[in-house]
């Protein structure tokens, strides 16, 4: 992937549903920086779907989505390495999204704790 794309989670995209405007995430957007994966996708779109907000997935729809592969070894080792570290209440999709920004060398945007409390002990970047 030649060009520096960001990974926006689900924490992003809910507030900025819930707040309106949001500068930061707007920019990355215009830019065509903005990139998602089936799992957060699939954390926003059924509820989306029951508020009847097909424009809004029909936009999340057309960025760019990053395939995911999956390193169940990998995923247990970050497990580990929180529980040893006292992160706990890591939840299995964000372990495979840590997993994608590090492989993949994304940037991660988001608001959830668990990703900055990971990020001491792992080498991500984290937009802020």
């Amino acid at each position: 992937m030649s060009k520096y794309q960001v990974l926006v989670d689900s924490s992003v995209w809910i507030d900025y549903f819930k707040n309106g405007s949001h500068n930061k995430l707007e920019q990355l957007i215009i830019e065509d920086l903005a990139c998602v994966n089936e799992i957060i996708l699939t954390e926003l779109i059924p509820t989306l779907k029951k508020l009847n907000q097909s424009e809004v997935i029909d936009s999340l729809e057309a960025l760019e989505k990053i395939p995911l592969r999956i390193d169940w070894n990998i995923i247990r080792k970050y497990q580990f390495m929180n529980l040893q570290n006292g992160i706990n209440k890591v939840g299995i999709p964000d372990l495979l999204i840590l997993q994608q920004v590090i492989d993949q060398k994304l940037t991660l945007y988001t608001f959830d704790k668990h990703f900055k409390l990971m990020q001491s002990n792992l080498q991500f970047d984290i937009l802020e």
